[in-house]
């Protein structure tokens, strides 16, 4: 069984190819978007589903867990607190003049 259903390969593909996805993307990160990945997975997951191929297993589980450490390699913004600052409990200086 492929680690997710072929119709989420194909509508993340479909979101991909969009306008406002493209716009969006060209926006944040200054290129457009490689929707190639998503059609490729799509093929392998349904020739996964159709003849139990041993390549486009590979190929899709390789694509995931790529996909997962891509995510996985950036940093947190916030570093995390173990506990509350001292002071927390006391209201804030809002009406002082700094």
């Amino acid at each position: 069984q492929p680690p997710r259903p072929c119709e989420d390969y194909w509508w993340e593909w479909k979101h991909c190819r969009g306008l406002r996805h493209a716009f969006h993307h060209y926006y944040a990160h200054g290129e457009l978007p490689a929707c190639g990945r998503w059609r490729d997975d799509y093929e392998a997951c349904r020739a996964w589903e159709r003849g139990r191929t041993a390549a486009a297993q590979e190929a899709l589980c390789e694509s995931e867990r790529a996909r997962v450490t891509e995510r996985q390699k950036y940093a947190p913004v916030w570093t995390l607190r173990k506990s509350p600052p001292p002071d927390w409990y006391l209201p804030l200086d809002q009406d002082k003049p700094n």
